[in-house]
């Protein structure tokens, strides 16, 4: 054999899920298998990055006794099912769920070379939750294919989900918020819808008509909350400036689906007289995007919060549940009348001093994953150097 020809022995790829997280957790049978798995095979993942290894695919063999001459160059392709009982990519405050291929190759009377490309997953939805029951029913026709000369082929199930997040996030169904307090009635809001994807813009409207209490100005903030499913040992109390408190909260939000009284019903808050005796949990949460606006004086408004492409959208696992939420904060005043004529210049005298309150407000969103072809990923090399 010349001396300038590359022998490659063998080169294996394989697909891991890691956990890293700071709740305490007990080693399940399903993690001693994969650990059993793992160490049967030359890609000893639990060695090569920090974390705990909850999924694993088999390992498959690109090639074996590879012969390269100077200037040769062979290329391979390799296609894995991501499980569907794994979770989705996801940083949090006390857990990580990341994915990462290893690719694994050794030359002739060397050691093993790796290296780990990082790859993003994103949940597919699910059909059993209660508030998309009513779309399996009523199908979308302009979403469903209609061509009698398409050739029919069986349906993959990811084909069924992503059919069945376009039904769900296309559908309107807007839901109106009565905004009061112990002052009276202050606003409305309509939410035109429950569900939105990565990417798109929540959209609702204010309607201050007929309003016995100004509404000075409100902010809508999108949080993320990370709420822990298994006890874990007690943390400190949350301090005046978390949201939990205000200084004047809701005392009734009611919601109807339309504007029929049978429909009506009462609405959670953060500051409720029914919740202070069992508090629900908070969990930790983040702030990803805000909008503010001053509304004095104004009848109507318009709500837009985006939506990024980097955020994880609504999941569960047996560690975490991970929700969002609008958190509205409202500032209120009882003086109706801004200010007095001026008869010199014939425009209104802002006020020396504006009493206001301020309450707070959470409604839960649900966000689904987008398309992966919409979501821009820039093209990136990873190089080996084997020696």
């Amino acid at each position: 054999m010349p001396k300038h020809q590359q022998n490659l022995a063998w080169a294996s790829v394989q697909l891991h899920c890691y956990r890293k997280t700071s709740y305490s957790t007990q080693s399940a049978d399903k993690t001693a298998e994969l650990a059993e798995l793992i160490g049967r095979t030359a890609l000893d993942a639990v060695t090569q990055t920090p974390g705990e290894v909850i999924v694993a695919t088999k390992p498959k063999i690109l090639f074996c006794d590879l012969k390269l001459q100077p200037g040769e160059t062979k290329m391979y392709f390799f296609n894995e099912f991501v499980p569907r009982d794994g979770p989705p990519t996801y940083r949090g405050h006390d857990i990580r769920y990341f994915y990462k291929i290893t690719i694994a190759t050794q030359r002739v009377k060397s050691k093993v070379q790796t290296l780990t490309v990082p790859i993003r997953v994103l949940p597919i939805p699910l059909i059993a939750r209660p508030d998309e029951l009513p779309v399996t029913v009523e199908t979308n026709e302009e979403l469903t294919p209609t061509n009698p000369f398409l050739e029919k082929r069986e349906i993959s199930e990811l084909e069924i989900s992503w059919h069945h997040l376009k039904n769900v996030t296309a559908r309107r169904a807007p839901k109106f918020y009565r905004i009061s307090n112990k002052r009276g009635f202050v606003g409305r809001f309509c939410l035109f819808k429950p569900a939105y994807k990565l990417g798109e813009d929540i959209v609702g409207s204010l309607d201050f008509d007929n309003c016995q209490v100004r509404c000075v100005q409100f902010s809508v903030k999108l949080q993320q909350q990370e709420l822990p499913l298994r006890p874990q040992p007690e943390q400190a109390p949350p301090t005046a400036g978390d949201d939990v408190a205000s200084q004047s909260s809701f005392d009734m939000a009611s919601i109807a689906s339309g504007i029929t009284v049978d429909n009506l019903h009462k609405s959670e808050t953060s500051g409720s007289a029914r919740n202070k005796d069992e508090p629900k949990p908070m969990g930790k949460l983040s702030t990803i995007s805000t909008s503010h606006q001053v509304c004095y004086s104004t009848l109507q408004t318009q709500v837009v919060v985006p939506i990024p492409l980097h955020v994880t959208p609504t999941f569960r696992t047996d560690l975490v549940d991970v929700k969002w939420r609008l958190h509205f904060e409202f500032v209120t005043s009882t003086m109706m009348d801004f200010g007095v004529p001026n008869p010199q210049s014939g425009e209104l005298k802002a006020p020396a001093e504006l009493p206001v309150e301020t309450m707070v407000w959470n409604l839960p969103v649900t966000i689904y994953a987008a398309n992966p072809l919409q979501i821009y990923a820039p093209n990136q090399t990873y190089n080996l150097l084997i020696k």
